[in-house]
């Protein structure tokens, strides 16, 4: 919350007691994916190879599933801004190459594909159950669902991911949330355009916008959010 400077100086006083205890997890951390001004924040990363940063991303969640108790688990990408990714049959065309791509661990794959890599395959995992009768005791698996909702405008579904997450039937959603001025922006100028009136420009200021607005002064990342809008 210091860091972030959002919040207001009295209510982070509030709040610290509730935070205190709360520790992020370490994350994927990509430095071509994102822009150049975000290396002093990464100090809470994740190291190994592509295939071994997925065996940790599912062994997160499968300590987040036993320790929390919940029936379910929704991965959401709250994230920076990525650029996008090349999209090539040999890399993550496909789900097996996907897949292949990451054991050879192939430079152009983003860290939100390998999270939804990691979701998709952890949420086919099965558990077994047994149900029992007053005359009868079955056992059979249960498969635990991990949904993944991308909340950034990248390419994270790549076509790997879809054909992967078909093949698994486990649950993909998302293409940015739209949920603040960018919406507005677009509902704007599709009202201003009906009524004969062309915009030239549309300038804003991302007040509370935290990092999101200094990840995306770099023009790759940027570039992600114009193709999304």
């Amino acid at each position: 919350m210091k860091r972030a400077k959002v919040l207001d100086y009295n209510l982070q006083v509030q709040l610290e007691p509730y935070m205190r205890e709360i520790k992020p997890r370490p994350s994927i951390y990509f430095p071509e994916f994102i822009a150049a001004n975000q290396a002093d924040r990464a100090d809470n990363v994740l190291q190994g190879t592509k295939q071994e940063l997925v065996d940790k991303i599912r062994a997160d969640i499968q300590d987040f599933k036993t320790t929390s108790g919940v029936d379910k688990v929704v991965v959401l990408w709250t994230a920076n801004t990525e650029r996008y990714t090349e999209v090539t049959e040999e890399v993550n065309g496909s789900m097996d190459a996907l897949l292949a791509s990451i054991k050879r661990n192939e430079k152009e794959i983003s860290p939100s594909t390998l999270f939804a890599v990691a979701s998709i395959l952890e949420g086919q995992q099965a558990i077994t159950t047994t149900t029992t009768t007053s005359t009868t005791s079955n056992t059979h698996p249960v498969f635990l669902q991990v949904t993944y909702i991308n909340g950034s405008p990248q390419n994270t579904f790549v076509p790997g991911v879809i054909e992967l997450a078909q093949k698994k039937k486990v649950y993909i959603a998302g293409d940015d949330f739209k949920s603040g001025q960018t919406k507005l922006k677009s509902v704007l100028v599709d009202f201003l355009v009906s009524a004969g009136i062309k915009p030239r420009s549309l300038v804003s200021y991302n007040h509370l916008g935290n990092n999101d607005g200094k990840n995306l002064n770099a023009p790759q990342t940027f570039r992600s959010k114009e193709v999304s809008e």
